[in-house]
């Protein structure tokens, strides 16, 4: 009895180590062909901009990404709806200054960096998209700054 309860947690755990490690693998086909990605810096982050060509809207859905060590959602222009476009806050939160409370909760909380499942140079990013109901990671390269 013993041995077959040994086998059974055996294999479970095989099984988990084996499903974890192979759902953050990189697709090499794109979920849709991009334009020039770019990035622009405001006062309060990196604007990550996506531009879209052609996208199958009903069997691909773009989630978030993963970009300079940070992740943050994208989100679909609503008047350029080829566009995508992820926000990230690097400000320090610190630009309100202030003995009223009230004041100071204006203040920005700056984005926290978040473990990356890949290694990134700082002109590439991982794309988090859906696709028949599966999550999906592509790596975007070539990202440029714009003013």
């Amino acid at each position: 009895m013993k041995k077959l309860l040994f086998l059974f947690c055996s294999i479970f755990a095989l099984s988990l180590f084996t499903g974890c490690g192979g759902n953050k693998e990189l697709q090499e086909r794109a979920p849709a062909q991009f334009q020039n990605i770019y990035y622009t810096q405001g006062e309060n982050g990196l604007n990550l901009h996506i531009p879209v060509a052609v996208i199958q809207d009903d069997r691909v859905s773009l989630d978030s990404v993963y970009f300079r060590g940070m992740k943050s959602p994208l989100v679909q222009d609503k008047e350029q709806t080829n566009l995508f476009t992820a926000n990230f806050s690097t400000a320090d939160g610190m630009d309100i200054m202030s003995s009223d409370p009230a004041e100071e909760n204006k203040n920005r909380v700056p984005q926290r960096t978040e473990e990356m499942p890949f290694e990134l140079e700082d002109d590439e990013a991982i794309l988090v998209f859906s696709q028949n109901q599966k999550t999906e990671y592509y790596k975007l390269t070539g990202i440029v700054a714009q003013n």
